[in-house]
């Protein structure tokens, strides 16, 4: 039915702006979104980063914005950047009618937002704790506001900003149109919705879509020592346009950041110990494309919004499944594809299968490359570089040369000879083996840990029954069981692993919860000794 904006009964001056930004048809949420919207409707709508949320609330309220001595709309989002983004996509769609959006955040001289806001604006976009400072100083009245927006509702909840939203919202007035957005729907976040707003209408975009479908998702199983190597042999041979790392914490951003430069990477890293001059450098430099990869936290990479990140990597594992849908959706933007690679060790499987879950979507186990798929890689590099000078003409300059070595050498050989000389600056002695994480006593099957041994009252012949079951696989397939008192290894078949963990993990054996997971490397310490 909204197949067009036009179909919204927008003005003209809305309509061109869109044009202007590029957009042809509205995405699911703004189509679902915005009727109820524009009928002056509370809304909850549930959508992650990268659907097109901004433009859901936003396209309204400028629609219907009407300049008085106070703002009109505010909305309250968790960072600073992600207030900078929002602010500037509405100024875009405003920019026909004239409608004015501000933020305000932490970082910036408060004097200077002062200043914006005695000129007179339409719309506040602020962090909370700004946003409250304002009110106490009384630089910000908020009685004339129609339109309050919660962006990232959830987000804001992890960060502590929950008293400071209540606060706030008893500074609106209680007629006001509320709209609240958010990639997940927590408890506290639901007893927001039921004290402070009314009747609202629930909009969401399907389950199936919360994952955007051109996002390949992939996860690499590896030791924990092993991650810095699996993600620089990744960089070489997926030779992403723009990287985006998450670590869970601020020394780790720090310390691949470092590790990644000594290595000749162009890397940035930022997280909430940065200046804000800082971050906003680094963001600056990494979408003109001067740096390729970006480390960061989560909640420092919120608001990140660069159409060519090809990549997103989880260097760490998230630590909530709901983090994996705001991570992964800093790729594919704008309507391109994008990769969205984790990296997990044995521990972690547990919480890979989680996320599949919350998440109704499927993470692919995936084969890292071989040392000798990173080395074709940087030697591809080495033609590519030829390639460019060949065709921006500036190997002219050397034709002198290559004339002398013709009287004595073939074209061949020269060019081999040369490209020898480059591609020996391949440091392939840095290019470290990465070891199997799964391991088993013959070729051909992975080895499997379970936490339940002799001491459980259990036979070999019931584990073999509670994983040929459990996993939908014929019991002749299961390879040899060596049963201890108080746990046991299991071997079955590689290609067959990944579905017994994910099938067989947390399940009741005997009345007992038992665990099951890839069999750590035996210790060979004492293996010379006689």
């Amino acid at each position: 039915m909204y197949k067009r904006f036009y179909n919204f009964g927008l003005s003209d001056e809305v309509l061109n702006a869109l044009f202007e930004m590029g957009f042809e048809e509205p995405t699911p949420i703004q189509e679902i979104a915005i009727p109820p919207a524009m009928e002056n409707h509370d809304i909850i709508g549930r959508a992650q980063t990268g659907t097109g949320k901004t433009a859901a609330f936003g396209i309204p309220i400028v629609e219907k914005a009407v300049r008085g001595k106070t703002p009109y709309a505010i909305i309250l989002a968790p960072t600073r950047e992600l207030a900078v983004q929002v602010a500037g996509e509405l100024n875009n769609i405003g920019k026909k009618k004239g409608t004015l959006a501000v933020p305000i955040y932490g970082g910036q001289a408060i004097d200077r937002q002062i200043r914006s806001l005695k000129k007179g604006v339409d719309i506040v976009v602020g962090t909370p704790g700004r946003v409250l400072d304002h009110i106490r100083r009384k630089t910000l009245k908020l009685s004339g506001i129609n339109i309050l927006v919660l962006d990232e509702a959830d987000e804001m909840l992890n960060m502590g900003f929950i008293d400071d939203i209540e606060t706030i919202l008893k500074e609106t007035p209680s007629e006001r149109q509320t709209m609240l957005f958010s990639a997940t729907m927590p408890k506290e976040i639901v007893r927001i919705a039921s004290r402070h707003m009314s009747n609202p209408r629930e909009v969401a975009v399907d389950a199936e879509k919360m994952i955007v479908p051109k996002i390949e998702q992939v996860f690499y199983e590896v030791r924990e020592n092993d991650k810095l190597k699996a993600l620089t042999r990744l960089l070489d041979v997926e030779d992403p346009s723009l990287t985006l790392v998450f670590c869970h914490t601020k020394r780790d951003v720090d310390d691949i950041h470092a590790k990644l430069q000594q290595r000749g990477y162009y890397s940035g890293a930022i997280h909430g110990d940065f200046t804000q001059a800082h971050r906003d450098d680094v963001m600056a430099r990494f979408k003109k494309g001067d740096i390729d990869i970006l480390i960061a936290t989560d909640v420092a990479a919120r608001g990140l919004d660069i159409p060519d990140v090809s990549h997103v990597i989880n260097y760490s594992i998230p630590q909530h499944p709901d983090s994996y849908i705001h991570r992964i959706g800093r790729t594919a933007r704008a309507g391109k594809s994008g990769i969205a690679i984790t990296l997990v060790t044995h521990r972690e499987y547990r919480m890979l299968k989680m996320i599949e879950r919350s998440a109704n979507t499927r993470i692919k186990k995936a084969k890292l490359p071989t040392r000798e798929e990173v080395i074709r890689a940087r030697e591809q590099e080495v033609l590519n570089e030829v390639e460019y000078m060949l065709e921006s003409d500036k190997h002219n300059d050397y034709r002198t040369l290559l004339d002398e070595l013709s009287e004595t050498h073939s074209i061949n050989d020269i060019a081999a000879a040369a490209l020898g000389i480059i591609c020996s600056d391949i440091d392939v002695e840095e290019i470290e083996e990465i070891s199997r994480p799964d391991l088993a006593s013959h070729k051909g099957f992975a080895r499997l840990f379970m936490t339940v041994g002799r001491n459980d009252m259990v036979k070999v012949s019931d584990i073999v029954k509670s994983i040929a079951q459990g996993a939908a696989i014929p019991g002749k397939q299961i390879g040899r069981i060596s049963l201890f008192d108080k746990f046991c290894f299991v071997e079955v078949p590689t290609g067959l692993a990944e579905k017994v963990i994910h099938s067989v993990d947390n399940t009741l054996l005997n009345g007992r919860k038992i665990r099951i997971q890839p069999a750590r490397e035996k210790k060979t310490a004492m293996a010379g000794r006689r």
